[in-house]
């Protein structure tokens, strides 16, 4: 079949505003979104800039909106997306070129969480266990893989990007119900902020965009009644 590929073009370096290329190849109904824009990089226009490395759904590297919906281009095939395809850069962040982003301020909002275990405890002569029943609490969030799919998608991150967003309330939430870390309330501070997790006003376009399928405005939800009530449970 043919296609019809519509890519956001934009190199702010000789730019001076946006704008889209049309490129039509032949595919597969099984063919991904980003086998055709390999395709198009490489065989018919080099300059295409886009993210991409393991190109199997775990990187997270190749997030795009793809038909006005976050997605990765890994793991979307022709045949969800129709003959014609429009690709554009994720929206709430910078455009470097063309579809890749500036992700630091999104990977300052998730360090500023702490998302890594905190435990002054002495160590004990074992590991630290805990039972399948505790580890079930936060097992979910540990499936995000970083691809700022859910933030993006957000229109409060939208409104203003000092909101921390989904994916570092998925960080915290991992955290904070890990039987093993002792920095719950540390972080539940942080995301007790002004812009912390009460600017979330339970759109779910996150839980849709996640290309891990993560519950994540239910995550949200247990984040704000942990702040609430002060139960980890």
């Amino acid at each position: 079949m043919e296609v019809t590929i519509k890519v956001f073009r934009y190199n702010p370096e000789k730019d001076k505003k946006p704008s889209y290329k049309t490129y039509k190849l032949e595919a597969i109904e099984t063919d991904r979104v980003l086998d055709l824009l390999e395709k198009v990089k490489g065989y018919q226009d080099g300059t295409l800039s886009f993210r991409r490395s393991c190109a199997h759904g775990i990187c997270g590297s190749d997030a795009m909106r793809i038909n006005g919906f976050n997605r990765l281009a890994c793991k979307t095939l022709v045949r969800d997306t129709g003959a014609t395809i429009i690709v554009q850069p994720l929206l709430g962040l910078r455009v470097i070129k063309d579809l890749i982003v500036d992700m630091e301020p999104f990977f300052e909002h998730y360090r500023s969480v702490k998302p890594w275990l905190i435990n002054d405890e002495p160590e004990p002569e074992k590991e630290r266990t805990q039972s399948a029943a505790q580890r079930a609490i936060f097992d979910d969030t540990t499936k995000c893989i970083l691809c700022a799919c859910c933030t993006t998608s957000c229109p409060s991150f939208w409104a203003n990007e000092q909101y921390v967003g989904p994916a570092a309330i998925v960080a915290a939430h991992r955290f904070i119900f890990d039987s093993r870390d002792k920095a719950a309330a540390e972080r539940l501070k942080i995301l007790n902020e002004v812009w912390g997790v009460y600017r979330c006003h339970t759109v779910f376009n996150c839980t849709m965009a996640c290309p891990r399928e993560i519950q994540i405005t239910k995550a949200i939800g247990e984040v704000k009644m942990a702040l609430t009530t002060g139960k980890l449970e």
